[in-house]
């Protein structure tokens, strides 16, 4: 039975997913669980994700090595294909990130609240430095903005807002409970995924620049007892991605229910 949907994908020119059952509980407000998928090789602890069209991007941090890394899967196969470390100094802990054209935006703070950061500048075809921006805070997310980077610090207390150029503009209080981990700017909306307890969360949208709350899905957690919103999110149209297990990893693709 497996060669059906081979086939079928090879007529059509789509590479096959293995995807395996969905676990029972769904967990998250508003949305349809609709797969999983085994993340096909080593990560540590899981920070954030971000897609493009071919593949997978997760950051990780080795807190007993004090090293963090920018990892790639296949996005077809799900295997690991490339992994750089992106550690500064003292500053090991990459956070929630953003991938927009050909730039990677992560923010590697030390693994401390009110510390210091660099929101490092990626290129996405060869993962080179291509900036770097010293913040006198931990920031622990980071997303691109259409007229620069938004960024929040430890638990997204705070928001931290730059230009293009990188100037840091002003810094806004977080008016929200939910303690945001991964930051998207998608359709000139700021969509945060955070948690309050052990096992429950929300993943937020937010009118940009006010912060208004427009929309909240609550969360709760996976088959496993870990929140779902307690790490790495990520959203392509109706496609919720969320990643909140340590390695081995398990990437569950929820589909949003219109509102």
């Amino acid at each position: 039975m497996r060669l059906v949907p081979i086939l079928l994908s090879l007529i059509l020119g789509t590479p096959p997913v293995t995807a395996q059952p969905a676990p029972a509980t769904s967990g998250v407000e508003g949305a349809l669980l609709k797969d999983t998928h085994l993340l096909d090789g080593k990560l540590y602890h899981v920070q954030g994700i971000a897609l493009d069209r071919n593949s997978i991007w997760v950051t990780s941090v080795d807190a007993p090595n004090r090293k963090g890394y920018l990892h790639r899967f296949n996005r077809a196969t799900m295997k690991l294909e490339q992994q750089i470390e992106v550690t500064d100094g003292p500053r090991f802990h990459p956070g929630g990130f953003s991938v927009q054209k050909n730039s990677i935006w992560i923010p590697v703070a030390e693994y401390t609240p009110h510390s210091s950061t660099v929101l490092e500048e990626l290129d996405r075809k060869t993962l080179t430095v291509k900036r770097k921006i010293s913040v006198s805070d931990s920031l622990g997310c980071v997303a691109i903005t259409n007229d620069g980077l938004v960024a929040g610090n430890w638990d997204s207390r705070q928001l931290y807002i730059f230009n293009k150029e990188g100037k840091q503009l002003r810094i806004v209080d977080n008016s929200q409970q939910n303690k945001y981990q991964d930051l998207k700017f998608i359709k000139g909306m700021l969509v945060a995924s955070g948690v309050f307890t052990r096992t429950t969360g929300a993943i937020d949208w937010l009118e940009w620049p006010s912060l208004k709350l427009i929309r909240r899905l609550n969360a709760g957690t996976d088959d496993h007892g870990i929140l779902f919103t307690r790490e790495a999110m990520a959203i392509e149209g109706d496609d919720l991605y969320l990643l909140p297990e340590d390695g081995p990893s398990r990437l569950f693709h929820f589909v949003l229910l219109k509102p």
